[in-house]
């Protein structure tokens, strides 16, 4: 696979709730953007809050925008809060540094898009991205283990 599909990014938010509903998660929301940062599927479950699905997308474009899960850019934001500050700044405040933004990864490592999720704690939400990802046959990265 080169590129993700309007379908692989379906196929991705359903495998996310399902996940979600496994664990009896708080209701989440589900981003799922290409590797160039463009949203391809957003999906909120009832009862998401109204900042969910811009947290979402926060988590995933940040893994992106610096090509590692958010997990890490939420332990750069403690280390250098500086630095995810300026981040914050250039990507006029789209950066989430909290973990639950993963990279998708084809089986050659390379970058497809990535998974945002909100809703429950934040390290719910990055395993339910975890097993979107690796319940399609690709490559999690969520930057360390959870």
């Amino acid at each position: 696979m080169s590129a993700l599909t309007l379908k692989d990014a379906v196929n991705l938010t359903t495998q996310a709730i399902a996940a979600g509903r496994a664990v009896s998660a708080a209701p989440l929301t589900i981003a799922v953007l290409d590797a160039g940062g463009h949203l391809i599927s957003l999906q909120r479950e009832d009862g998401a809050s109204l900042l969910r699905p811009h947290i979402a997308i926060g988590k995933a474009w940040g893994a992106i925008a610096l090509g590692k899960g958010s997990r890490l850019l939420a332990l750069d934001a403690q280390q250098r809060p500086a630095f995810i500050a300026a981040l914050n700044s250039l990507g006029q405040g789209s950066v989430v540094p909290a973990p639950g933004g993963v990279l998708i990864r084809d089986s050659e490592g390379n970058v497809l898009g990535a998974v945002g999720i909100s809703g429950d704690l934040s390290d719910v939400d990055e395993q339910c991205a975890i097993s979107a990802i690796e319940a399609q046959g690709l490559r999690a990265d969520a930057g360390v283990s959870a």
